[in-house]
């Protein structure tokens, strides 16, 4: 058993330390992770809020997208906020021409969904084993999820504004993604949740 695993934190691009700073407020030990052989290193993997295609695109250049498409097969939990939900999606919508992205969980993204920037947003958000409480999350440039496969668990929906209904946490197995950032709120629950999951996971095998 791993009484503290050990979480990454792709440090290509994104809310870097401000994952790492709420990783370790869950208890984890943080480790930024940037070469494959740093990836064989964590029991788990945060995919970070940041620019989708340029996240995919580094991920490229710094050949790290097939080491993570290889270990999120082989059962490394990863959670994706915002940009990272749109890397562990199976499908996209509105990506840039060839835009791939790592995988894993059974679900449409589209890109952009609730608008640019300057339409960022707050809204709560009620989160399925996170607590009563509903969550005061934080869109900006925020996807949504479109569908989901049999094999996902709808974690959470936005509850108010003109997009009220939308699927905006999910889960399937060892993945988690949220189209918000957890980890700009001071609330971390999303990071207390993705760590328990680390935890059992290491049990198991």
């Amino acid at each position: 058993m791993t009484a503290v695993p050990t979480i990454g934190v792709l440090a290509l691009q994104g809310d870097v330390r401000e994952h790492t700073r709420a990783l370790e407020a869950a208890g984890a030990r943080a480790l930024n992770v940037r070469r494959p052989d740093e990836l064989e290193r964590v029991d788990g993997i945060v995919l970070p809020g940041g620019e989708s295609t340029t996240m995919w695109r580094l991920a490229r250049s710094f050949e790290m997208l097939e080491p993570l498409r290889k270990r999120i097969e082989a059962g490394l939990p990863a959670y994706g906020s915002c940009a990272g939900m749109i890397m562990l999606a199976d499908r996209i919508r509105d990506g840039v021409a060839g835009q791939e992205t790592v995988g894993g969980i059974d679900m449409t993204v589209r890109r952009n969904a609730f608008g640019r920037q300057v339409d960022s947003f707050e809204s709560a958000v009620e989160l399925t084993g996170m607590g009563d409480a509903p969550y005061h999350a934080v869109f900006i440039r925020a996807p949504w999820v479109e569908s989901v496969g049999e094999a996902v668990e709808v974690l959470g929906r936005t509850e108010s504004g003109p997009s009220a209904g939308r699927i905006v946490a999910v889960r399937q197995g060892r993945l988690i993604a949220t189209a918000f950032h957890p980890e700009l709120t001071g609330d971390f629950r999303v990071h207390h949740y993705f760590a328990d999951l680390v935890r059992r996971a290491t049990e198991e095998e």
